[in-house]
């Protein structure tokens, strides 16, 4: 469970990075091509 919770605290943290410069939630698995063609 702890390797579950940090994989998930993992995640958070990525998409909470990726929120400030787009949205929480990206469409696409790839947040390299969303946040590519958002710019």
């Amino acid at each position: 469970m702890n390797k579950i919770f940090a994989l998930t605290l993992l995640a958070l943290l990525t998409l909470s990075a990726c929120g400030q410069k787009g949205p929480l939630y990206l469409p696409q698995p790839s947040e390299s091509a969303g946040y590519s063609h958002h710019q």
